[in-house]
């Protein structure tokens, strides 16, 4: 039996079926979520998702955001958990206990990181070589004969368009520049979804000022290939509501004059420090970086998070191995 045919018969004796997303919510994932919940509630499902941390507002343009709770049903008979295979990214639910209740469920993982499974998965749908776990979905559904409706296809455009920022990163393939096409020529209307992303990108005043003191703040090291930020929690409390506060400066820190990679890091109260990774066209090091610390993701986008060291330490570290990585390319 066939990967695809185990999922099929999995959601085939299911009812309700619970849809998880990691703790760090992005457009692929959200956005695959809601494809997701389309197609189950088509064919006859209950689907519920479930995220263990709020929406962030920069992905509240997608319409059905609000349906996802912060806390699991009491009653579900399977999970599917989509972009992630990774027991680290779901710390929120694993913290209240709730993880538990998941693990004792059939899981299946539909995913598209080149990443180490640590999650007991009954199904583990894992597909490295496409640009998004919505590429994923779409090519499970065509398999699979499930119907797609406008919305479904929508979403499974925003997924793709974000993971391959407009179909631009090296991960992106023919096939996805494909589907993107075929999903237009099913009704999907790209300028649309753009002008409602760009509409939610508005930011306030407040916002726009903080943005400033961040980019004062980033540091250049390694003949200035390696841009840094570091990012406290006491920020973090007050603006991840509006918005991502690393995300607010990476694009700019990788656009600066001979920057080979930018590096956010961020504090917690729990003396956690976690890096968001970008690395530039040309130097793939972002997942070997990531994984040297036990993260992972993409080749030019990824990240992890360090328990019991000092953010010193890590921040150290991190620009030493990264200067090596960089060596490669001299």
């Amino acid at each position: 039996m066939n990967t695809e045919q185990e999922i099929k018969n999995l959601i085939d004796k299911s009812k309700q079926i619970l849809i998880i997303q990691a703790d760090n919510p992005d457009g692929d994932s959200l956005s695959s979520s809601l494809a997701l919940e389309q197609i189950l509630h088509d064919v006859g499902k209950e689907p519920i998702m479930y995220c263990g941390v709020d929406m962030p507002k920069h992905l509240k343009y997608l319409s059905g955001w609000d349906r996802v709770l912060n806390e699991i049903p009491k009653h579900f008979d399977i999970t599917i958990i989509v972009d992630c295979s990774s027991k680290n990214l779901l710390e929120n639910t694993e913290k209240t206990g709730q993880l538990a209740w998941v693990l004792a469920k059939p899981i299946i993982i539909i995913d598209h990181h080149d990443v180490e499974l640590t999650i007991n998965a009954s199904v583990n749908f894992n597909k490295p070589e496409a640009v998004s776990t919505g590429e994923v979905i779409y090519k499970l559904a065509k398999k699979l004969g499930w119907h797609l409706d406008l919305n479904t296809l929508q979403m499974i455009a925003i997924s793709i368009l974000s993971d391959s920022l407009g179909l631009m990163t090296e991960a992106t393939t023919s096939t996805s520049i494909r589907i993107i096409a075929d999903l237009v020529d099913e009704g999907v209307s790209l300028p649309l979804l753009e002008e409602k992303r760009r509409e939610t990108m508005r930011k306030s005043v407040e916002l726009t000022k903080y943005k400033g003191e961040l980019l004062q703040r980033i540091e250049y090291h390694n003949d200035n290939s390696i841009a840094t930020i570091t990012i406290p929690w006491v920020e973090i409390e007050q603006y991840s509501s509006q918005y991502n506060p690393s995300i607010l400066v990476l694009d700019e820190m990788r656009l600066t004059e001979n920057v080979k990679i930018a590096i956010a890091f961020k504090t917690y109260k729990d003396k956690r420090v976690t890096a968001k990774i970008r690395s530039n066209y040309g130097y793939p090091i972002a997942n070997k970086l990531a994984n040297y610390f036990g993260g992972g993701g993409h080749a030019y986008a990824s990240g992890f998070k360090v328990i019991g060291k000092s953010l010193e330490d890590v921040r150290a570290e991190c620009i030493n191995y990264t200067s090596k990585l960089l060596t490669e390319f001299k």
